[in-house]
């Protein structure tokens, strides 16, 4: 009988009482995620979000917001207090001619729970030699740390980086370095380093907001986080995006209130004054947004919701058009 036993177990069934009870091996937990990248069609682009990781941030470091109100409004999206997890993305853009990429992440600059990028683009079928143009928002850390590699080498050796010029001009200023708070010195020193070897090549373009750097991708004054931040309009067949940066880094909150500011803001009176203005534009026209900090893959509408008040709604996952178009056939719709 106990051999009968072992093997039915063996083999993949038990009888008892003649009934036969299929028996399955218990699944190991697999206990990875899928690769940190999102793709949709805008126009005739193709647009890729990639995910560099998160960090935690504290609640604290937001302003203008009573605490009463900032509790309920981070408990409304279920957001942790005192510390929210805050995603960290960037934006690959294959117009045809060119493939751009939108801010390059941390790399390992805060540690490993970001510097992603690389590899995620890899993980959507492209990789880091193909791109042929950087657009930076700004020169903070987690947004052009993913530039070099963790030997301090360029991980785009092919790509002509674009930032606005006041913000190179302000980040690469010796005078404003040496006069910085000493907190403030090493984000100086950050991105002089990053920089030195794409300078060096003339890789490092700078240029001032408001014309088209590529064909379809338009800069715009986005000042107020730092002094040259900037967004960048994609348009194709009339289908519009605005990847905005660091306009939001609190979507539980600042959404809702708009005028709460954070303290990497360093002129939070026209940061709130630039995130009010965007707002308004975008969800009085419908397109579509991006953000360095919203939820992956960040991208989706604004809705306005009564006076100078606004709710986020993320784009849905869907299939893209041309597997649309073969599912199509098969459908009695």
């Amino acid at each position: 009988m106990l051999k009968r036993l072992i093997h039915y177990i063996m083999f993949g069934s038990i009888a008892f009482f003649g009934f036969t009870h299929v028996v399955y091996a218990e699944a190991p937990m697999v206990k990875t995620q899928v690769p940190g990248y999102y793709r949709m069609q805008l126009g005739q682009f193709e647009m890729t979000a990639l995910y560099d990781g998160r960090i935690e941030l504290d609640t604290q470091l937001l302003k203008n917001v009573q605490p009463g109100d900032l509790d309920r409004l981070l408990k409304r999206f279920f957001v942790g207090n005192p510390k929210m997890a805050t995603s960290v993305n960037a934006y690959l853009i294959n117009t045809g001619p060119h493939l751009v990429l939108v801010d390059a992440g941390a790399g390992k600059l805060f540690g490993d729970s970001l510097g992603h990028i690389a590899e995620n683009i890899k993980a959507a079928g492209y990789d880091p030699s193909q791109v042929d143009t950087i657009l930076i928002t700004h020169m903070h850390g987690d947004h052009i740390g993913g530039l070099n590699n963790a030997e301090g080498k360029p991980v785009y050796p092919n790509a002509n980086i674009f930032v606005a010029k006041a913000e190179s001009d302000f980040w690469l200023s010796q005078e404003k370095a040496e006069k910085a708070p000493d907190e403030q010195k090493r984000f100086f020193n950050m991105a002089r380093d990053i920089s030195s070897q794409y300078l060096a090549n003339g890789k490092w373009q700078t240029f001032v907001p408001g014309g088209e750097l590529v064909p379809g991708i338009r800069a715009i004054d986005a000042k107020g986080h730092t002094p040259g931040h900037t967004a960048y309009v994609v348009g194709s067949d009339k289908q519009k995006l605005v990847i905005w940066g660091d306009v939001i880094h609190a979507y539980a909150v600042q959404f809702a209130e708009p005028s709460t500011s954070i303290d990497f803001d360093i002129d939070q009176k026209q940061a709130v004054m630039t995130r009010c203005a965007l707002m308004k534009t975008i969800a009085a026209d419908g397109s579509f947004v991006a953000g360095m900090h919203l939820p992956f893959p960040g991208i989706g509408h604004i809705r306005a919701e009564g006076e100078g008040s606004y709710a986020w709604v993320p784009i849905e996952f869907e299939p893209l058009p041309e597997f649309s178009t073969t599912a199509a056939k098969g459908s009695s719709y």
